[in-house]
């Protein structure tokens, strides 16, 4: 059985990186980068005001004082995107300006339209502006050639912002996985149904189904079968054909009715990499894998438990979903681990990794504590709700007393 970073290690080692695509850039919001953003051009392209206001030459503006304002005669106007800029202004002189309008050569200040008074052939300037305010020059950000992003991190509206801003209309970027999630088990109903007295409503794959979407990717093929060997054999050859990606939950554990992982391994050809890591919630997690129509596929055997299938989705699934899709090992595929005080005492057997459900929270003098929800049975998703952290409870440890120092992961289901 294998530890939390012996099965991390062996997700990582497995598992493919997606192929490139070009996309339209309306297309590439929560992908990843798969080339590195370069300046075609100088970022601002051209000096250009920051403001609305009037461009003048700094010299004009050195004797204006609290009672004695100046007045510049008007020559014109710079609209953003006119073709005005060559406009010469002379000593005396002010052109209105509009923000990002190309500032002429001969100015070198911007004032502040709040600072003047428009006396339409003239601007009275009230307020001394320091020479050279209030203009964004040419190449200030990026100039021609700068790497402006890596390849390899995720596409945000801001990133989406900086590739349009070179006149990229498509741009490469990994592929997302498609997923499916098969529930199985025979007490399962679907939520809105009759229930008899020995069912139960399936949560987990609505719940699985919300965290894949959460993650910003396509919406996954979901439905639930009953604990058959034909029936799961069925689901799970037809889940290899159409996606990268399969999560089940139940079914991976030892029981006579387990049989999701014996029709992997003896009927579809499925390579097991682990079953069963030393971590609680999770213990019979399952990790597989087999080639269709030459593409990587994987398979990810989750505990019917709701939190159980929760945690290890977002403990093992998420760093395999980050690889797939080209996340930088640096960046955003790694959990937020952050060091803290535990809000209340502990016990457990040794032998297992618990992840314990928590509050993170941060007093005044910036000391971080982490309380444990109630609910922390692996069928109660009421803690798992609330939490906004994994506490890690060592797994050589039998307690952890208030106030010890503890590592907890950051639980945050819209990022990797």
């Amino acid at each position: 059985m294998l530890s939390y970073e012996e099965a991390l290690k062996k997700i990582d080692e497995t598992v493919e990186q997606l192929p490139a695509v070009d996309n339209a850039i309306t297309h590439i919001l929560g992908h990843v980068l798969a080339e590195s953003v370069t300046a075609a051009f100088d970022l601002p392209r051209f000096d250009n005001s920051a403001m609305d206001g009037y461009g003048v030459r700094g010299e004009d503006l050195v004797t204006i004082t609290d009672d004695k304002p100046r007045e510049l005669a008007l020559v014109g106007v710079i609209e953003a995107g006119s073709q005005k800029a060559e406009l010469k202004i002379e000593p005396g002189k002010a052109v209105k300006i509009f923000t990002g309008a190309r500032v002429p050569p001969s100015v070198d200040t911007v004032v502040m339209k709040e600072y003047c008074d428009d006396l339409d052939s003239a601007v009275r300037v009230k307020e001394k502006t320091e020479a050279g305010s209030n203009i964004r020059r040419a190449g200030e950000e990026f100039k021609k050639g700068d790497l402006v992003l890596p390849s390899g991190i995720l596409v945000t509206p801001p990133v989406v912002g900086l590739i349009a801003s070179f006149g990229h209309a498509r741009f490469k970027v990994y592929e997302q996985p498609r997923i499916t999630i098969i529930g199985t088990g025979d007490e399962l109903v679907t939520p809105g149904s009759e229930l008899s007295a020995s069912q139960i409503y399936d949560s987990n794959s609505y719940a699985l189904a919300a965290a894949v979407q959460a993650l910003g990717l396509p919406r996954p093929i979901r439905f639930n079968i009953k604990d058959q060997e034909d029936q799961i054999e069925a689901a799970l050859k037809e889940a290899l054909r159409q996606t990268d990606l399969i999560i089940t939950t139940g079914g991976v554990s030892v029981g006579d009715r387990d049989l999701v992982k014996e029709v992997l391994e003896k009927r579809l050809g499925v390579e097991t990499v682990f079953w069963r890591a030393k971590v609680k919630p999770g213990k019979p997690i399952y990790f597989g894998t087999t080639k269709h129509d030459g593409r990587q596929k994987l398979v990810f055997g989750l505990p019917g438990n709701p939190v159980s299938a929760l945690t290890t989705f977002n403990l093992f699934v998420k760093p395999a979903l980050a690889k797939m899709q080209g996340l930088k090992e640096d960046g955003d595929c790694k959990p937020e681990r952050l060091k803290a005080r535990i809000g209340k005492s502990l016990k457990k057997k040794p032998g297992r990794l618990d992840f314990v459900r928590g509050i993170l929270s941060c007093d005044d003098d910036g000391v971080l504590t982490a309380i444990p929800t109630t609910g922390q049975d692996s069928h109660m998703l009421s803690g798992l709700a609330r939490a906004n952290c994994l506490i890690e409870f060592d797994e050589a440890a039998a307690k952890a007393d208030e106030n010890d120092l503890v590592t907890a992961q950051k639980l945050i289901w819209s990022e990797y």
